[in-house]
């Protein structure tokens, strides 16, 4: 279990340092702006191979089972876990997929919009909600995949709070506008 949490914690670690403007800015100048396009996919392609770790020991190390739902609840949970991954894929689409991955970066460079419509327009981060909701709607759980879960959690509130001060420094006036009316987490639908 030590070795879960400790491995998980520097996933986390390098993979905020590597989206840090701080080390970014300082990569880019090192490899220089032209180059510097395919960090993102880079990025994107090493945060998955370089959660493989964790993958491998949450298979590996010794675990117990800490719940299982029973039916009829556990089939309205996965049923709420599809729909929250349709939502996220729609979060991704309309914040252009390409993009988001980096392939877009490589071929042409385009000025960062504010997205405030669609998903954006009833929660910030709508990606970490429901991110957040396949993680914990799961119907069963070991106490590796508890830990994960936990894990996976505070990195992603932690990362929204990052997101928002970039966002900020990047977008100004109207986004502290955008923030002042549109929760961070939890939609308001009304």
């Amino acid at each position: 279990m030590l070795w879960l949490i400790l491995t998980i914690l520097a996933w986390g670690l390098i993979h905020s340092l590597l989206a840090s403007m701080a080390f970014k800015s300082w990569f880019q100048k090192k490899i220089g702006a032209e180059l510097f396009r395919g960090y993102r996919l880079l990025y994107n392609l090493f945060s998955v191979i370089s959660a493989l770790p964790i993958v491998w020991l949450l298979i590996n190390l010794p675990d117990k089972n800490l719940y299982t739902v029973p039916e009829p609840w556990s089939i309205v949970m996965i049923t709420i876990q599809v729909v929250a991954v349709i939502f996220l894929i729609l979060g991704v689409l309309q914040t252009d997929a390409l993009a988001f991955v980096g392939i877009r970066q490589l071929f042409e460079v385009r000025p960062v919009v504010m997205i405030k419509d669609g998903l954006y327009r009833y929660v910030r981060h709508p990606l970490y909600f429901f991110g957040l909701i396949i993680l914990w709607l799961a119907p069963a759980s070991t106490l590796n995949l508890f830990i994960v879960r936990i894990s996976f959690s505070i990195y992603l509130i932690a990362g929204a709070y990052y997101e928002e001060k970039k966002l900020m420094r990047e977008f100004g006036h109207e986004y502290i506008e955008y923030k002042q009316v549109t929760p961070m987490f939890i939609p308001r639908l009304f």
